[in-house]
Parts: structure tokens; sequence; C-alpha cells
């Protein structure tokens, strides 16, 4: 079979990515157009399988100081077959994301996959902070 990991935005199956994205436990409820909107402003990872499209990552980045993973995924029925670690080691291994110093992501369970790839629970989280639409 042959995988592929490609960074072209015209390749994306825009209605697969809102698809699974709704369903996922971080995604409900976003629309079409924000998907859309996120994929204009990242930078995003499909992953094909024979040019059938079954996985999905996007990373917000600066390119030189920060890059934030997010809406990883590799879809149900091709889960266990190593496609979101070549996904990952495609991110990690990207030539424009070597100056990248501080990299985070957000999961609720996929730690173990993560830890593979060198991240790891923040020493002192109450340094983090954040903001929603509705606080």
């Amino acid at each position: 079979m042959d995988v592929i990991i490609s960074t072209n935005k015209k390749k994306l199956d825009v209605d697969f990515i809102h698809r699974f994205l709704t369903r996922s436990y971080w995604a409900k409820g976003r629309t079409k157009k924000e998907v859309i909107t996120t994929i204009e402003n990242s930078m995003v990872f499909g992953v094909y399988l024979n040019s059938k499209q079954i996985g999905f990552a996007r990373v917000l980045t600066d390119y030189a100081v920060f890059g934030y993973l997010m809406d990883v995924f590799v879809i149900e029925e091709y889960r266990g077959n190593g496609y979101s670690k070549l996904l990952l080691k495609s991110i990690m291994d990207h030539p424009d994301l070597q100056g990248v110093g501080r990299w985070m992501l957000a999961t609720n369970d996929a730690h173990k996959l993560y830890n593979q790839f060198g991240f790891k629970a923040i020493l002192d989280p109450s340094k983090i902070m954040g903001k929603t639409l509705n606080d």
C-alpha cells in the first residue's frame, strides 16, 4: 500500500476533514467555514493511502519559535498500522519546522503516541494560561 504525507492544501478533502472533526471530542460544532479558515491559516499535513485521504493534522506556527499541533487524526479503520507515527514523523522532520523550539498540543487520549516524539506533560502548568470565546 502506498502511503503519502502531503502539505499540499489543494489535495485535502475538506468534506472528509469536516465530517471527522465534528465527530471528535475536540471539534464538535466546528463549521465547514471554520475548518476552511483553519486550513488556510495553518501548515497542513494530509495522509493518503492509495490516493484516498485517511488522516490529517495541522500546525499553527511562526516557523521560528513556536508550533501548536492540532486536529491530528487517522480515521478509525486505518488505526493500528503506524500511519499516525508516520504522520508525526513527517511533521517533526519537515524542513520548514526545524527551527521551532517550543511545541505544544492538547490531548485526552494519545499521550503514549506523542511521548514517542518528545512531547511530555508541562512541568509547571500554572504558567500556562488560556482564554476561550465564552470566558
